[in-house]
């Protein structure tokens, strides 16, 4: 199952991305980056996620994965057609989501300890990808 979290982030990147947004990491040791592609590729990277949605049989839309422990998530979502899909391996992991709009399209993926994200989509289509890890 882990193997295929990573597998479908992968694939998501692959799709082709145009903005990236790399803010340094948090601490020694970790890492962090966020993908806000635009037109095309926008639309391939919420391809590539709806489509692992839909591999997964998800009837709803947000998808939270937690191993490990102390790990915290929360989503909101106001509209329709919006996706959410939270993977957190490790401790003391933390994100907020909050979609408003329709058609948002979300992946956050952390590994590690003690990353902390907060991601808010205003408006129709966003789209986004965050990837964290810290050791």
């Amino acid at each position: 199952m882990f193997r295929a979290h990573i597998l479908a982030g992968l694939l998501a990147v692959a799709t082709g991305v145009a903005a990236v947004n790399t803010p340094a990491p948090a601490a020694a040791g970790g890492f962090s980056f966020t993908l806000s592609p635009k037109g095309k590729d926008a639309e391939a990277l919420s391809t590539g996620l709806r489509l692992f949605s839909f591999a997964q049989s998800l009837k709803n839309s947000a998808k939270i994965d937690q191993r490990g422990t102390d790990n915290g998530a929360a989503v909101s979502q106001n509209g329709t057609g919006n996706y959410a899909g939270i993977f957190q391996r490790g401790r003391r992991n933390s994100v907020t989501v909050s979609q408003n709009g329709n058609n948002n399209t979300l992946g956050v993926f952390q590994f590690g300890r003690r990353n902390n994200s907060t991601v808010t989509q205003n408006g129709n289509g966003r789209v986004g990808l965050v990837f964290q890890g810290n050791w």
